[in-house]
C-alpha cells in the first residue's frame, strides 16, 4: 500500500474529479439497491399478495428510517392505485423500476466520465515526472541500466499502473457502498436470512484471497522480461550495420526469441492465475445463492415468515452483491500486479541524484578569468582514472589534451561539464567551485562537440535550435557558414528545414560533425570543449571540420581533447597525459624539442 499512497500523490491536482466521481458513485450504489426493492410492490400486485396495511400516507421521520419511508410510500401509492386499477398500478411499478435503473446507469456513466480525467491526468503526470527524472539523473545511472528497461518503465509499467492501481479509485466508493446499501435493505427484509448468508461470505473470501497471493512476484518477472526484449530491440536497431556486416542476425534472433519465450511462459502463468479469480468468485457466489434459495425457500414455504415477493427481491439483492464483490476481488489482484509496476516506476522516481544542485547554488552568467582543475582524483569504479591532476585554462586560451586511450582525457570533459563529480579536489570557474553553481548555469557557459555526432530525427534547423532556442534563420545560417556546413545545407531540398533522419543518418559523418559544430557555434558559449571531434573522419572531412573548429575557437577559451595531433599544433598549450597524470606540458615546438612522450606520439602518427 505504500506504493499506492505515493501514486495517489499524483492524483491531488485532479481531486475535484475524484469528488465528483465519489458523488455519482454514491448515487449509483443507492439506485442500484433501490431498484431491486422496487420489485416488491410490483410482485405484490402480480401475485395478489396483501401488503401489511399502510392506511395513511407515510411521514418522513429521519435519515435512519429513510429506507422504511421510501418502501412504505411506494407501497401506499401502488396499493392505493391497485384497489381501483391493477394494470395502472403494475405500469406505475414498472415505470418506477425503469426510472431507478436509468438513474443508476446515468450515475455510473457520470462517475466513469469524471474518473477518466483523473486516471489519464495521473498517467500523463507520471510519465512527465519519469521523463524529467530520466533526463535529470547522471550518466553514471544509465551505465548500469539497459535503455529498453527504462523505456518499458515509462511506457508499459506506467500503463499498468493506470489499468490496475487507478482502477481501484473507481471501486473504493462504488462497490463497497453498493454492498453496504444492499446489505441494509437485506436486513430490512429479513435479519435471520441475512445473518445466515454472512456465515458463508468469509469462507469464499478466504478462498479467493489465496489465489492472488503470488501475483506481485509473477507480475514483476513479466515486466522485467519486457524490459529485456525491448533492450534487445533498441540495441538491434542501433547496431543494424554491425549485425548485418558480421551476419549476426541469427545470434540476435535467438536472443530475442529466448526473451520472448520467457515472457510467454511468465505471462501465461500470471494471466492464468489472474483469470482464475473471476470464475472462482462467480461459482462461490452461486453457491451462496443456492444456500439462500434453500434456507429462504423454507422460510416462505414452510415457516411462512417471509412473503414470496420479498424473497424474490431478496434474491435480487443477494445477486446484486456478487458483481461488486467480484469486482473488489479482481481489483485486489490488479493491485498486486500494479504493485510490481509501481515499484519499478518509483524506483526511478525515488532515486536521488548525487549531482543535484545545492539548495543555495549560485547562477553564474559570465566567464571572466580562468577554469582551474585543482588536485583532482577520480574513478568510475575501482581504479583511479585521474590522480592528483592539476590544470589551469586561462580565459581566451586554447588547451589541448593528448595521450593514449584510457589516459583520462575524456574524463576531464566529463568532470568540467559536471556529468560526474570529482572524488577528491575541486574544479573552479573564476575561483568558484562548480559544485556551488547550478548545473544549468554551468553548462550554459560551455559548448560541447563530441566524437559521436549526436543529432536527432528532426530538421537541421531544430537540431541547431537546441543550442539557442530563440535564434532566427539568419543566425542559424551564419553558424552553418562558420562551421563550413552551409555549402551542403543550401543544396538540400528544403535547406535548413530538411529532416536529417534518425541520428542524422541521411548525412555523411563529416556533415553530421559540422552540424554539431554549428550547434555549438549558435550557442556561442565562452568555453568550448571539443572531445576528439575529428577522430572519426576521413582526411577531406577532417580538413573541413578542422577549419570549422579553428573558426569557432577564435578568441574563445577551449579545451581540445585530440587523438590526431595534427589538429592541435596551434594550441596555446598542449598537455600530454599518461595514466591519469600529466607527463609533459608545453607548446607544440617546446614538446618536440623535449624529445619525450609527445615526440614519440607525433612520430608514430607521422609513420601511420
Amino acid at each position: 500500500m505504500n506504493y499506492f499512497k505515493q501514486i495517489l500523490h499524483f492524483a491531488i491536482p485532479y481531486k475535484r474529479y475524484a469528488y465528483l466521481n465519489i458523488l455519482f458513485n454514491i448515487f449509483y450504489a443507492l439506485f442500484s439497491a433501490l431498484a431491486f426493492v422496487a420489485f416488491i410492490p410490483m410482485l405484490d400486485v402480480l401475485f395478489n399478495e396483501e401488503k401489511q396495511a399502510v392506511a395513511e400516507k407515510p411521514v418522513y421521520s429521519g435519515i435512519t428510517k429513510l429506507a422504511s419511508f421510501i418502501e412504505d410510500t411506494l407501497s401506499y401509492y401502488i396499493h392505493s392505485l391497485a384497489e381501483t386499477n391493477k394494470m395502472n398500478a403494475l405500469l406505475l411499478a414498472i415505470g418506477l423500476i425503469i426510472s431507478l435503473f436509468l438513474l443508476k446507469n446515468i450515475s455510473n456513466y457520470l462517475a466513469m466520465f469524471f474518473i477518466t480525467f483523473l486516471r489519464n491526468g495521473v498517467l500523463k503526470d507520471l510519465r512527465n515526472a519519469l521523463y524529467h527524472k530520466l533526463v535529470e539523473l547522471p550518466l553514471a545511472f544509465f551505465s548500469e541500466k539497459r535503455k529498453g528497461d527504462s523505456i518499458a518503465r515509462i511506457s508499459n509499467d506506467v500503463q499498468e499502473i493506470q489499468v490496475s492501481f487507478l482502477s481501484i479509485l473507481e471501486l473504493i466508493i462504488r462497490e463497497p457502498l453498493t454492498i453496504i446499501f444492499t446489505i441494509i435493505l437485506m436486513f430490512k427484509i429479513s435479519t435471520e436470512l441475512t445473518f445466515f448468508v454472512f456465515i458463508f461470505l468469509p469462507i469464499s473470501g478466504f478462498i479467493i484471497s489465496r489465489i492472488g497471493k503470488s501475483l506481485k512476484k509473477k507480475s514483476d518477472r513479466v515486466q522485467k522480461e519486457q524490459g529485456e526484449f525491448l533492450s534487445i530491440v533498441e540495441e538491434t536497431l542501433g547496431g543494424l550495420k554491425v549485425i548485418k556486416g558480421f551476419t549476426a542476425e541469427g545470434v540476435f534472433q535467438r536472443k530475442f526469441e529466448e526473451s520472448t519465450n520467457r515472457f510467454y511462459k511468465f505471462s501465461n502463468t500470471l494471466l492464468n492465475r489472474q483469470n482464475l479469480a473471476s470464475p472462482t468468485s462467480e461459482f462461490l457466489g452461486i453457491v451462496v445463492i443456492a444456500i439462500i434459495l434453500w434456507f429462504g425457500g423454507k422460510m416462505v414455504l414452510v415457516d411462512d415468515v417471509l412473503k414470496g415477493s420479498e424473497f424474490l427481491a431478496y434474491l435480487g439483492l443477494a445477486y446484486n452483491i456478487l458483481t461488486p464483490a467480484k469486482a473488489i476481488s479482481k481489483a485486489s489482484y490488479s493491485v498486486k500486479k500494479g504493485n510490481a509496476a509501481a515499484e519499478r516506476v518509483l524506483e526511478i522516481l525515488n532515486t536521488k541524484s548525487p549531482l543535484e544542485d545545492q539548495p543555495n547554488a549560485k547562477i553564474k552568467t559570465d566567464f571572466k578569468d580562468n577554469l582551474s582543475i585543482n588536485r583532482v582524483s577520480f574513478k568510475y569504479e575501482d581504479d583511479l582514472v585521474l590522480k592528483n591532476f592539476n590544470l589551469t585554462v586561462p580565459k581566451g586560451k586554447s588547451i589541448a589534451l593528448v595521450g593514449q586511450s584510457g589516459s583520462g582525457k575524456s574524463t576531464i570533459a566529463n568532470l568540467v561539464t559536471r556529468f560526474y563529480d570529482v572524488n577528491q579536489g575541486d574544479i573552479t570557474i573564476d575561483g568558484e567551485d562548480i559544485r556551488n553553481l547550478t548545473k544549468q548555469s554551468l553548462r550554459s557557459l560551455m559548448g560541447l562537440v563530441t566524437q559521436d555526432s549526436i543529432l536527432f530525427n528532426d530538421t537541421i534547423k531544430n537540431n541547431l535550435l537546441i543550442g539557442k532556442e530563440s535564434a532566427g534563420d539568419e543566425e542559424i545560417i551564419d553558424a552553418l557558414k562558420i562551421a563550413n556546413a552551409w555549402e551542403f545545407v543550401e543544396q538540400l531540398p528544403n535547406g535548413i528545414n530538411t529532416n536529417i533522419g534518425d541520428s542524422g543518418n541521411k548525412l555523411s559523418g563529416g556533415q553530421k560533425q559540422r552540424l554539431s559544430i554549428a550547434r555549438a557555434v549558435l550557442k556561442n558559449p565562452p568555453i568550448m570543449i571539443l572531445d576528439e571531434a575529428t577522430s572519426a573522419l576521413d582526411t577531406e572531412s577532417e580538413r573541413l571540420v578542422q577549419n570549422a573548429l579553428e573558426n569557432m575557437m577564435k578568441n574563445r577559451t577551449s579545451i581540445v581533447i585530440a587523438h590526431r595531433l595534427s589538429t592541435i599544433q596551434n594550441a596555446d598549450e598542449i598537455v600530454v597525459m599518461h595514466k591519469g597524470e600529466i607527463a609533459e606540458q608545453g607548446t607544440h615546438a617546446e614538446l618536440l624539442a623535449k624529445n619525450g612522450v609527445y615526440k614519440k606520439l607525433v612520430d608514430m602518427q607521422s609513420f601511420d
